[in-house]
Order: structure tokens, then sequence, then C-alpha cells
């Protein structure tokens, strides 16, 4: 229960738990993984629940998987690429970015999969999962210098307690994370994949959004969990 309550005080203390609207839930047959999205990103929030409606993440995959690193559901670069290269008549749409220097890539978090844009802007239809690793000062420092970008203090202290991926701070838009269910998000790192990523056996998963009388209902669950254990 500790690691858990500490996972939701970060977001207690940085999002506000209790302000935020919308709750994804991710039906997978590993468990469920909730997610929180963030009212501060709303362009990213809107195109991702338009996404849901439409059947975009109705029996999709995490189809790209890496241990230490993300779970990737949704549409693969190169099917993306491909059909783009084939249909250039329809151009290569993408998303506007939406990127925050506050809202890092520590564990747990939720964002936007892209290609490399120099604008940064999102796929409309590909999804990660941040699991990272815990890092050191010294690791932190090697990844100021490849990156060119200072790590503020408090965020050392979030890859060096929960972890995460920091080198992806300021490259992609975050605009969620897991209120629920890491642990579900976790196993699914530790699939069996082949030398390309892709898991052994299908990853499925069903994106459904929370009711508002399930999301006052979770919200409640949550408070009592961290106001228990703090």
């Amino acid at each position: 229960m500790r690691r858990i309550s500490f996972t939701f005080l970060f977001v207690l203390l940085t999002f506000g738990l209790y302000a935020q609207s919308t709750y994804v839930r991710f039906e997978t047959k590993q468990g469920n993984i909730v997610v929180m999205l963030y009212d501060e990103i709303p362009r990213h929030k809107a195109m991702f629940l338009k996404q849901i409606k439409k059947g975009t993440y109705k029996q999709a995959e995490f189809n790209r998987v890496i241990k230490d690193f993300v779970n990737q559901g949704g549409e693969l670069d190169d099917s993306i690429l491909n059909r783009e290269k084939r249909h250039p008549e329809l151009g290569a749409p993408r998303f506007p970015a939406e990127i925050k220097p506050h809202l890092i890539h520590k564990r747990g978090t939720f964002g936007a999969g892209r290609d490399d844009n120099p604008e940064k802007a999102s796929y409309f239809n590909q999804i990660y999962f941040v699991i990272g690793k815990k890092w050191t000062d010294s690791l932190l420092d090697r990844v100021e210098k490849r990156t060119g970008r200072k790590i503020p203090m408090e965020h050392r202290e979030i890859y060096k307690t929960l972890g995460g991926v920091p080198h992806l701070d300021g490259d992609y838009t975050l605009f969620g994370e897991i209120v629920q269910g890491l642990e579900v998000a976790e196993a699914i790192n530790s699939v069996a994949t082949d030398k390309n990523d892709v898991p052994l056996s299908p990853v499925v998963f069903n994106a459904v959004v929370l009711s508002k009388k399930e999301a006052a209902k979770l919200k409640k669950k949550l408070k009592s969990v961290v106001e228990g254990n703090t």
C-alpha cells in the first residue's frame, strides 16, 4: 500500500486528482488500468475521446512493449508511415503538440506517440504508457548532457524515487496518467516479445470512458487510500 499511496501523492500534489473530470479504463486480460486525463491538455484529451468513440481503441493492441521503457498501443509507426507513403494524396496528418514543461515522463504517465516531425505533433491513433526505471543523479547528469536540457531538482527527485523516462521530456505530449492498475501496466511491460518488441502473444485492450458515477466512486476510493496511508 505504501507504494500505491506514494504514486497517488504525486497525482494529488501535482495535478489535483479531484479536480480532473475524465477517466478512461483500459480493459485487458491482465486486468484493468484506469487513466486520469489532464484537463489542462484539452485538445489531446478531446482527440483521444473522439478516437475512443470512433472505435479506434476497441480490440486494439499493445503492439510494442519495451522493458523498463514504454507500452505502446494503437497503430504501429511502420503501418502509419507505409500507408502515407502509398497514398501521398492523403498527406501526413498529425495532431498539434501540447507539451508542458512541468508534465514529465514519470512512471505511469500516458502520452501520444509520434514520428520525427520537427513540430513534435502527435499521431491520431497511437498512445503509450511510461514504465521506465529509477535513476541516480549521475545517470540524470548524463541525460542532461545528451539532451542539452536541465532537469529541475523536483523532477530529479521524482525520477530517483518513482522512476520514468526523463530523456523523453519536452519531445512528446503527455495528457494523462495511471491512477489505478499500475501493476497491470508493469505486468504487460514484462511480456515476452520478439526482436522488434512485438509481444509474442497479442495483448489486447478496450478503452472505455468512465461514467460520472463511476468517476466519482473512483475518486472517493482513491482519496480514502491516500488519506489512510499518509
